[in-house]
């Protein structure tokens, strides 16, 4: 039965005990005509950046909120109103495409799929009077073109038209017996994807095991805060509102010029280092290093036409060798601080200064790297980081960070560790400075190493034995070339 009353979708519990979310973007507009679980907006929660679905089909009249608003759960996001009532010549077409969108919520909700977010969905389509839906395929079977998607599992069960089966399709296998399903739903392969998740990862909460979206919402917020990806987008978004301080407020004063509330993920870097600080015992040592040889010989490495690798590739590859003779630095600590979890091969954390703020990007078995290939891999990081497209698989999962925070022109800092790391080393700028060689003072090429760690994992001495390996290799490359190729 068609109405004239709008809907109002309000935003939902995004999981976790997350109360909040901030609006990035719009991703329509007033008078658009949207279908089920198309993206509306993007938000920013505590933990990630995601697109958020609407649990309505129909032309939007009224959005509630601005790039850079704070929207509570249960506060109103936008208003839906019945497509059909606000246009009568609606397409057929438009009609069919969102019966089909309808059937697939239908054949979801049915098999335990979950809703589009914790606390909405598609149940308010339920109705005594709906038919039951017979399952056309079995594992092992296509999906029907209704339901079939790119990268789409054989196991995926089609959503049912009504239509009889098509012939030579097998039948479906006694429930007793009938091997559970990953994902029921297109829809949740779908957003799984466009957030980077491999369905096969994520524990599943539905009906016969299946991963609903809710899980894969879960799954996007925990991997995002397991890499360290803190995107400060919202902070940054052009027409934010700084909340207007009383008038004549001052403070130790000062006038008081605004107050702008921290975004979530702004929140969640403050949260992040705060663990850090409290969760880890760590202690710093630094060492001068003499890198002269290894700047003139950098020069010379150079391919014809070519580019000479990074200061950043060769610091990298030195210190992979050195982590290779000081596992204890590459592995991790379990969540109780009872086991300590030691890796085949080290993930290497690159950390970058982006607009979009701190960034950690990974490169996955970056010992098995030549320099070459370092030098590859960390200039497509870079390029990627800068232009804001890093996908978040590729900001989780270090287990060793690199910081040359030398690029911004400073010659240390007291690093924070990358949690879950247990350690981080930084590389400060290399400058001439008056340096003593055979009892003489000359002008080298020096730069200061700091390396912070978990005093929990080692000790000063095995820090001290790592740092001292790196420096070596660093002041005397010609011995190490041989090896690091």
């Amino acid at each position: 039965m068609t109405t004239l009353t709008p809907r109002v979708f309000r935003l939902p519990d995004l999981g976790e005990g997350l109360t909040e979310a901030g609006l990035v973007q719009w991703l329509v507009q007033v008078g658009d005509t949207i279908r089920t679980d198309q993206a509306i907006a993007e938000v920013e929660t505590a933990k990630s950046v995601v697109e958020l679905p609407s649990p309505f089909a129909g032309v939007v009249t009224a959005l509630h909120g601005a790039p850079g608003d704070t929207i509570d759960v249960g506060a109103p996001v936008l208003e839906v109103a019945d497509a059909a009532a606000a246009d009568p010549a609606a397409s057929s077409a438009g009609v069919a495409a969102e019966a089909v969108e309808t059937q697939a919520h239908r054949t979801e909700e049915r098999a335990g799929s979950g809703n589009v977010l914790i606390g909405y969905g598609t149940s308010e389509r339920a109705g005594s009077g709906r038919r039951r839906a017979r399952r056309t395929g079995s594992v092992g079977s296509a999906p029907t073109a209704a339901t079939s998607v790119p990268g789409a599992e054989a196991s995926e069960e089609p959503a049912d038209r009504g239509a009889p089966a098509p012939a030579g399709t097998p039948a479906p296998a006694d429930a007793a017996t009938r091997t559970p399903v990953a994902v029921r739903s297109p829809l949740v392969r779908r957003l799984a994807r466009d957030l980077g998740l491999d369905v096969r990862a994520i524990p599943p909460t539905g009906v016969d095991g299946a991963i609903t979206r809710a899980d894969v919402l879960r799954a996007a917020v925990d991997h995002a805060v397991d890499s360290g990806a803190l995107h400060a987008v919202a902070a940054q978004t052009p027409g934010s509102h700084p909340a207007a301080p009383s008038a004549g407020e001052t403070v130790d004063g000062l006038t008081v010029l605004s107050r702008d509330r921290l975004s979530p993920l702004r929140k969640a870097v403050s949260a992040r280092l705060s663990r850090s600080r409290a969760e880890i015992p760590e202690a710093t040592v630094w060492v001068d290093v003499d890198v002269t040889e290894l700047w003139s010989l950098r020069a010379q490495m150079a391919p014809r036409d070519g580019r000479a690798p990074s200061v950043t590739a060769l610091a990298a590859r030195f210190v992979l060798i050195a982590l290779a003779e000081h596992p204890l630095l590459a592995a991790r600590l379990s969540e109780d601080g009872a086991e300590l979890v030691r890796f085949d091969g080290v993930n290497l954390g690159i950390a970058a200064d982006t607009d979009r703020g701190l960034l950690v990007p990974v490169i996955p078995h970056a010992d098995g790297l030549s320099i070459d290939e370092l030098d590859a891999a960390l200039r497509e990081l870079a390029a990627t980081a800068r232009s804001g497209a890093t996908p978040p698989e590729r900001l989780r999962g270090s287990t060793f960070t690199l910081n040359n925070y030398g690029g911004l022109g400073v010659d240390g800092s007291a690093a924070i560790i990358n949690h879950p790391d247990v350690a981080i080393l930084g590389i400060g700028r290399i400058i001439e400075r008056p340096w003593v060689v055979d009892g003489a003072i000359v002008a080298r090429r020096i730069a200061q190493l700091s390396l912070v760690f978990d005093h929990r994992v080692c000790d000063g001495g095995y820090a001290a034995s790592f740092l001292r390996r790196v420096v070596e290799l660093l002041e005397h490359p010609v011995r190490a070339f041989g090896r690091v190729r």
